[in-house]
């Protein structure tokens, strides 16, 4: 039996397939990281203030027209959050004096009824003489927050833009003792945090994520939806975790009778979240790793080449000539003894009505000498930012830095507030 050669032609053509698959290969690759990095993903989470707030108010009232029906609404949702928060009397007037906005949760409006699910939030300056709100306690370092969402068995964080992520971007963590660190998850977040990451153990991968986000240590929110059946009742499991290693820390079930009810399941969550990270900061738990603070020690060996290496390539010049004795004489002052500049961590709050402004007040800061990093931690178009710096002395000497700036600057302790 013969066979036949393959011709030269049909080898170069069959080289030429090749080739236009790897590069349609290549092509669809970098589509798909394209569409990675720049499709519509991330949600800003809302500025944490120090102001008063209570949620789940329900109104149900009827008025002349819809916009009558909703004023009425929003009066008492602020006489109901006065109540829940054992404020003396005081007339709706004072009451709206007070607020500085109502957070709607849910709400259904006809043309003269309104019945809605609120929130009330009351300015602390304004109010804190009557009501006390949350008292303070030790406040938590830093913690890069993961809210990790597990979904018909596909584990998520910043891919798409997941409920679980929104419930904790919405989450007003102004009264909290947890200090979250929570990222938009746009751009190159969504490569950066993943839900593998959970699993990563290594300090030195650990320690980059932490200082590009300035957080200290790191938490993993996890959520587990189980759908009984299309728009029906769902079913979340929850689990606290924290550290590098995907630490345990405590887990608890919620079900909502239907997807509608999804968000507000997933708030409660998110407030019980909390209540589970302020125990265990309490409880001497939540503490950062030590280990993420520690540099990676060089071998004696290679320190010893790295020393001769400089030696030779630097040698040592001429000592100079000793200086003249001097005699003590009984007015000699004693030597300034140094005293090391303390470096700390501040988070300023601005407004920003447009990311224009962002953008001049995070340039401005940085110029501020003494700055060592800024970034922004929360984004609140239209309201208040909050950007997160380390400073290199003293509270006195920031103001007095954000002032040359041309700022003006209030508040007190590690959280200012600036404006021009």
């Amino acid at each position: 039996m013969m066979s036949h050669p393959i011709s030269s032609r049909q080898t170069a053509l069959s080289l030429r397939v090749v080739g236009l698959l790897a590069v349609l290969a290549l092509a669809f690759a970098g589509a798909a990281l394209w569409a990675q990095v720049m499709g519509e993903r991330g949600i800003a989470p809302v500025a944490a203030t120090g102001d008063i707030e209570v949620y789940d108010i329900k109104v149900d009232v009827t008025g002349s027209s819809a916009e009558d029906a909703r004023e009425k609404g929003w009066a008492e949702a602020r006489r109901k959050g006065w109540e829940k928060l054992g404020g003396p009397s005081r007339s709706d007037s004072q009451l709206e004096g007070m607020s500085s906005a109502i957070i709607i949760e849910r709400e259904q409006i006809g043309p003269r009824r309104y019945i809605a699910t609120l929130g009330v939030v009351f300015d602390r300056q304004r109010a804190g003489q009557f009501v006390g709100g949350k008292s303070g306690g030790a406040r938590s370092a830093p913690l890069l927050t993961i809210p990790v969402l597990y979904t018909g068995g596909v584990a998520q964080v910043y891919e798409t833009r997941g409920p679980w992520q929104r419930a904790w971007a919405q989450y007003r963590a102004g009264e909290s003792q947890i200090d979250y660190v929570r990222p938009a998850g746009s751009g190159g977040e969504s490569l950066l945090i993943t839900a593998g990451n959970a699993g990563q153990r290594s300090r030195i991968w650990w320690r980059n994520i932490l200082g590009k986000f300035d957080a200290a240590d790191v938490i993993m929110p996890m959520a587990e939806l189980d759908f009984e059946y299309p728009g029906g009742p769902v079913v979340g499991t929850f689990t606290a975790r924290y550290g590098p290693d995907n630490r345990y820390l405590a887990s608890f079930r919620l079900r909502a009778d239907s997807q509608d009810k999804l968000p507000q399941m997933l708030s409660q969550a998110v407030v019980r979240m909390n209540r589970a990270y302020e125990l265990a900061l309490e409880q001497g738990i939540l503490t950062p790793d030590s280990s993420l603070r520690q540099r990676q020690t060089i071998p004696g060996w290679v320190s010893s080449l790295i020393a001769a290496g400089r030696d030779a390539l630097n040698p040592p010049a001429a000592p100079p000539p000793p200086p003249p004795e001097a005699t003590e004489t009984p007015g000699d002052t004693p030597a300034p003894i140094e005293t090391s500049i303390p470096v700390q961590s501040f988070q300023l709050q601005f407004a920003s009505p447009d990311a224009g402004a962002i953008d001049r007040t995070l340039s401005s800061v940085r110029g501020v000498p003494g700055v060592g990093s800024a970034s922004i931690r929360s984004t609140a178009l239209g309201g208040t930012s909050v950007l997160g710096i380390v400073f290199t002395g003293d509270e006195a000497a920031l103001r007095k830095g954000l002032r040359d700036a041309g700022f003006s600057v209030s508040g007190s302790g590690n959280r200012l507030t600036i404006s021009r």
